[in-house]
């Protein structure tokens, strides 16, 4: 019988028990995981009241208006494990508004700091907010893995969940229980596959100069304050610092099943609007973890999927406005 994907992040888990508390070794691993209260175990980075605490601190809502974004960070940093929140998206009219969920290690290793990106990119009035996912490793700004996509959902109505399974072979994305990317360690990556201990971050901030349509449409703070919602905050991971995972040998991450492989196929094939593997503009030739096959026919030289810009060039004229490029 085919695993679930949280039967899948279980056995991970269960594996990696020697550095995970025990409630987490052992047992069906909870759908969003055991969530800490916000002063257990983070600390504001920046953004004075533009950080509240609600439902006696297991919710934190973060927002960006004229003065100022605001973010938060774990107290400690992590090396491998399960990092998730269920996050709720500002509504309305989002333009160059960004929402960052990341692991990131830069405050240590200025020059070779590794990273792992979701950010949420707002859009304009009636356009649905899209995802980027990104991986960094030992520095490797200069070579982004961007990948963007929409979604099967409103993440403006209701709160989603968002996770990051990263260990020492491979990491997964997930929105919910559907796997929506796998980066798999080679040989070819080397160092750029992150490999050092990170700390998660949220933040809320004016992308105005890039996030969307590159630039076109900046934050327009009429609609302010932007505020995005986070709650079931969870760090399932080996803690820097505990004497267990002062040791290399932590679990790796056993292979997907068929029927999650399947499903992250189907939702990369309908949903991902860009992929870096396909980029031939930016990367004539495909970075060496690229396996780029028959699909690529279904992307531009830009990188872009075909029947996302078909898909918006009919909403564009039926709607009869100029966000086609969005």
């Amino acid at each position: 019988m085919a695993c679930s994907p949280m039967a899948f992040l279980t056995v991970f888990l269960a594996a990696a028990g020697s550095c995970l508390p025990v409630a987490a070794a052992g047992g069906p691993l909870p759908p969003a995981g055991t969530p800490l209260f916000f002063r257990e175990g983070y600390t504001q980075l920046f953004g004075d009241s533009n950080l509240a605490l609600h439902g006696d601190g297991k919710r934190v809502h973060i927002s960006l208006d004229e003065r100022t974004g605001a973010g938060f960070a774990s107290q400690g940093a992590y090396l491998h494990g399960l990092f998730s929140a269920r996050i709720k998206l500002p509504a309305d009219h989002t333009a160059g508004v960004v929402v960052a969920f990341y692991m990131s290690n830069g405050d240590v290793y200025e020059r070779t700091h590794d990273e792992l990106d979701f950010e949420f990119l707002g859009n304009v009035r009636g356009r649905e907010w899209r995802v980027q996912t990104n991986v960094y490793g030992n520095g490797s700004t200069a070579a982004g893995r961007e990948e963007r996509y929409g979604l099967w959902f409103d993440p403006t109505e209701d709160f989603h969940r968002y996770a990051i399974l990263w260990s020492r072979d491979r990491i997964i994305f997930y929105v919910d229980e559907t796997p929506i990317r796998e980066v798999v360690r080679t040989e070819s990556m080397g160092a750029q596959f992150p490999s050092k201990p990170m700390s998660l971050y949220a933040t809320i901030w004016d992308g105005s100069s890039w996030a969307t349509s590159g630039g076109r449409y900046k934050v327009d703070y009429k609609y302010a304050p932007y505020v995005a919602e986070f709650a079931d905050l969870a760090l399932r991971g080996c803690a820097v610092g505990r004497r267990a995972c002062e040791e290399p040998g932590d679990a790796a991450a056993p292979p997907m099943s068929p029927a999650q492989r399947s499903a992250m196929e189907a939702f990369r094939a309908r949903y991902m609007t860009y992929g870096y593997c396909y980029d031939r503009l930016r990367y004539p030739a495909p970075l060496p973890e690229c396996s780029v096959g028959p699909e690529a026919a279904a992307f531009l030289p830009s990188g872009d999927a075909r029947a996302a810009l078909r898909r918006h060039g009919r909403r564009h004229r039926t709607r009869g406005g100029a966000d086609s490029a969005l």
